[in-house]
């Protein structure tokens, strides 16, 4: 136990840097992605701290010029995921013995390495690699994963000290041990936010846990980047193990392994679903019940009242629904609009909405850039395409698409005259926003609408002036999402403000970015000392 540690350094969010013209972040950063723009990474599985370069290549490709090779990726087989998981289960061992303070320290130095000199680096593998925005890249790749380590750190401290009994009767020492779980942890994670990404694997290990870390087939660059910070800073071997490999295969092998100790996913709702069933069926060749936690998705909405800051509601649509191209599982996605605040604000939107420039992330002048991949490209379009088919639809902005050099869509707005339209109820994943007008009257059933519209219920927002009907629309909406915003757009949680995740089909609320997702990843153990036991089994009772 390191005696002379109290408490880590008292968590801040890192600044927001702006990139502005002149700025020294801005030449640092236009610097790095001409670096990187002429390299092609190499990029190994890491077991055990050590390179693996299997020879089975895939590349990985700039989505907004997708004939342009940023990496080549060589992917674990069998052989591969077995062996990651043996070196978890070894370095369990040694870390999950560690002093907490020990462990916490390493996170905090990844931390000021990310907000100092590699800053830079990971997000402009970010913007590279997943066609994020400088701005969006600094939130996600930077400062939201500095926050995650400098909070989860003083989480993990709070956690050490707030598990141990109030009580010791005289006559005995009642003590809780803060155990990791038993087995290894398997992360598997998105390729949208590398911050959620570097947090899985690595909030599992702040609590003592080793794992298996299986990044996104769409972020391997940025991820691998990561990894390597993790490692700079101190981690040892063994601790995290990075495989990225076809998802079906690693999957069947961690999930049917019996000392899987638990699930930290951020995916689909149809691969979580799947994943839970075959832990299920599998739970009799399981060391342990795992834990399985889960943020899946979202349909996220906006409700705005008739007396609402229409203003604010206009900027809430444009920014909450297209920046970074709508893929965010807290995107808005929905929009129920009273008539006559649409037709006030119509064409006030339109007029904004095509002001939006698209292109190459690394022209600092464009707001978003491209989708992911080829794959997302025609789902989102085939939605774009249908409403343009149907009647009850009208695509008041945007519409068109091109992939013939980067996977690029217009950020578009479907009118829908039913409230259940496909566009208004499924996940799109994409710069789609769909809006519902309703009568200025409707606005306690357009409340009961918008909570059963969706099987999601991960974020959503109501814009609304009188506070009786923001606290009407809190409780018509308690349930249907997990973090809700009152007169502002439903993305952009702030870890150690708004720990985030939703329940429903958007998985399990289990709040990364608060203490309650660290208390997933420990098994506690309670400890009673008796310093004089008896010496005589009868009791009282038994005398005449």
């Amino acid at each position: 136990m390191v005696n002379n540690v109290v408490a880590p350094p008292t968590p801040v969010n890192e600044p927001i840097l702006g990139y502005l013209p002149g700025s020294e972040e801005r030449k640092k950063l236009k610097a790095e992605l001409a670096k990187q723009e002429c390299e092609v990474l190499e990029i190994p599985c890491i077991i055990n701290g050590e390179e693996i370069f299997t020879g089975d290549i895939v590349e990985q490709v700039m989505p907004h010029n997708h004939g342009h090779v940023i990496a080549r990726v060589h992917m674990a087989g069998e052989e591969e995921v077995n062996a990651a998981i043996n070196s978890a289960l070894e370095a369990h061992k040694m870390w999950s013995c560690m002093p907490w303070e020990a462990r916490c320290a390493i996170f905090l130095k990844a931390s000021e390495l990310l907000a100092g000199p590699r800053r830079a680096e990971i997000n402009a593998s970010t913007m590279l690699n997943q066609s994020k925005t400088c701005h969006q890249a600094e939130i996600d790749s930077a400062c939201e994963l500095i926050d995650f380590w400098r909070f989860n750190s003083d989480y993990c401290r709070q956690i050490y000290e707030d598990l141990q009994p109030p009580v010791s009767p005289s006559s005995m020492w009642n003590s809780s041990e803060v155990r990791p779980l038993e087995g290894f942890v398997f992360s598997v994670t998105p390729f949208n936010f590398s911050s959620i990404a570097a947090n899985l694997p690595s909030s599992a290990a702040i609590m003592g846990n080793t794992g298996v870390w299986k990044p996104s087939r769409n972020s391997y660059v940025s991820n691998y980047r990561l990894m390597k910070l993790m490692m700079d800073a101190g981690l040892p071997a063994g601790v995290i193990n990075f495989i990225p490999g076809k998802a079906s295969m690693v999957g069947d092998i961690c999930i049917s392994h019996p000392e899987l100790a638990g699930i930290h996913f951020t995916g689909s709702t149809r691969v979580f679903r799947n994943m839970w069933k075959d832990i299920a069926n599998n739970l009799e060749n399981l060391r342990s019940y795992p834990r399985i936690v889960g943020e899946t998705g979202g349909k996220d909405f906006i409700v705005a009242h008739p007396d609402c800051d229409r203003q604010a509601l206009l900027v809430a649509m444009l920014r909450g629904g297209f920046e970074y191209q709508g893929q965010k599982c807290s995107a808005a996605s929905r929009v129920y609009v009273p008539e006559s605040v649409w037709e006030a604000i119509k064409d006030d939107y339109c007029a904004e909405v095509a002001k939006i420039t698209m292109g190459d992330p690394r022209d600092f002048a464009n707001f978003i850039s491209a989708v992911i991949d080829k794959k997302s490209f025609d789902n989102i379009t085939g939605y774009i395409d249908r409403a343009k088919e149907d009647p009850g639809c009208e695509i008041v902005t945007g519409g068109g698409y091109d992939d013939s050099v980067g996977y690029f869509i217009e950020p578009t707005t479907i009118v829908c005259e039913d409230s259940r339209y496909e566009s208004m109820e499924e996940e799109i994943f994409g710069p789609v926003l769909s809006v519902h007008v309703y009568p200025d009257t409707d606005f306690e059933r357009i409340l009961e609408v918008c909570d059963k519209t969706s099987e999601y219920a991960l974020t959503g927002s109501i814009f609304a002036t009188d506070r009786r009907h923001i606290e009407t629309a809190l409780k018509a909406l308690r349930y249907s999402s997990g973090n809700f915003y009152i007169n502002d757009k439903p993305t952009g949680a702030v870890v150690g403000q708004q720990p985030f995740g939703g329940a429903r089909g958007s998985g399990t609320n289990d709040k990364a970015g608060s203490p309650l997702n660290l208390l997933r990843w420990v098994s506690p153990r309670s400890i009673k000392e008796t310093f004089a036991p008896p010496h005589d089994w009868t009791y009282g009772f038994h005398s005449e």
